[in-house]
């Protein structure tokens, strides 16, 4: 638990690059996802625009400790702390390299090794090049990175073997480098995976983002894993079904989901036969249960909002965040958080993602769901209000 905390307070005091989305609180994949749309699509010409997918040779057991060290922001008994950190349990062939890939704080580790490499490539709005008049606010970085996984934008002037040259160097002072093997140099043109989403520009001009082929064969295996398993009957399945097509669509909802396939029809129809031979179901209950186990969720193609430059939620904008995060709620909740201003009805706080957004019945009927009776509270403020009507055994 020591360890966890250490790491936590680092991060706070830690400057990552504004393009960095992994692992990072407040920012999402969903975040990298409208970056390269705004980025590749028709208004800025992403049909002539090249991709550097970069791939990272054995990111993980290859961080120089060194480097974390020198790059960290924090006292020096936190900075003693995630020292020995990194060094138990390392590889006794690179004592001074390494950290536990898939560990709890490998990617934290890797957002403070590989800062800065989205700098490398920078680039001028127009066809001019960056000279030293040139102002902050026209030069662009149209790199993104999530963890140790980046995609680098080029425009048909860019080399692209100087741009890895230099990113080569950048990596060789923290003992990693470039894999020449799965390192890719893609036309937008052709399509590329990142992140679980094959991003597209169609010949027209016009991007296109839709779940990647490996996705969705996994998804469809975990389903069919289910659907066809004979130790559960319907209502199990379906229960065991909804959370994960649940969460598959909430991860691709600002993705163009249409398509018999991605719509999930012969996924739902193949349930529906399985139920339906059930002798206890007829039709309708059949048709309930498949409902049940494959929820919709609205989708908007490249309707995400992004989080703006180097904002986050340490830094003391609470207004900004509050109010961001109230979109994560929909329904009554949300409604309940337009109306008190993101803040809390029993406090008066800001809502902040630190703390559950709670909705308490005013009158103590749950039954009575009119906005009037509804209230958007702290969890914790939601306990207090509860903790004197509790009936102990």
């Amino acid at each position: 638990m020591s360890r966890k905390i250490c790491f936590r307070t680092s991060l706070r005091v830690a400057t990552f690059h504004a393009r960095s989305y992994g692992f990072r609180t407040g920012r999402s994949a969903h975040d990298a996802q409208q970056f390269l749309f705004t980025n590749l699509n028709s208004k800025v010409n992403g049909i002539d625009k090249r991709v550097i997918e970069l791939d990272i040779e054995k990111c993980f057991d290859r961080i120089s400790h060194s480097t974390i060290m020198e790059n960290l922001i924090s006292p020096k008994g936190i900075k003693l702390g995630i020292f020995r950190c990194l060094k138990a349990g390392t590889n006794p062939e690179f004592p001074s390299q390494g950290t536990p890939q898939g560990g709890v704080v490998s990617p934290l580790l890797a957002n403070i090794a590989l800062n800065g490499i989205e700098d490398i490539h920078r680039s001028r709005k127009g066809k001019h090049k960056i000279s030293n008049k040139t102002q902050e606010s026209d030069i662009k970085t149209p790199s993104v990175r999530y963890a140790d996984d980046m995609v680098i934008m080029l425009r048909p002037q860019d080399d692209a073997n100087e741009i890895l040259g230099r990113i080569n160097e950048f990596l060789a002072t923290r003992g990693m480098k470039v894999s020449e093997k799965k390192t890719k140099i893609t036309a937008a043109t052709d399509g590329f995976d990142f992140l679980g989403w094959h991003f597209k520009v169609q010949a027209n001009g016009k991007f296109n983002c839709t779940p990647s082929v490996d996705n969705f064969k996994k998804f469809r295996e975990k389903v069919k894993n289910i659907v066809n398993c004979s130790n559960y009957g319907s209502t199990v399945k379906a229960i065991k079904l909804a959370p994960i097509v649940r969460g598959w669509r909430n991860y691709h909802r600002f993705c163009d989901m249409s398509g018999s396939r991605l719509s999930l029809w012969f996924l739902s129809h193949r349930a529906h036969t399985v139920f339906n031979k059930e002798t206890r179901n007829d039709r309708e209950s059949s048709v309930k249960l498949v409902k049940k186990a494959f929820p919709t969720v609205p989708c908007s193609q490249s309707g995400y909002v992004m989080v703006k430059g180097n904002k986050s939620p340490y830094d003391g904008d609470l207004p900004y965040w509050s109010q961001r995060n109230s979109k994560l709620y929909d329904g009554a909740t949300s409604k309940a958080l337009q109306k008190q201003n993101h803040s809390c009805g029993h406090c008066g706080l800001k809502l902040t993602s630190n703390e559950r957004v709670h909705l308490h019945h005013i009158d103590g009927n749950h039954d009575n769901g009119k906005p009037k009776n509804l209230l958007a509270i702290h969890e914790s403020c939601h306990d207090y209000l509860h903790m004197g009507k509790r009936v102990t055994p």
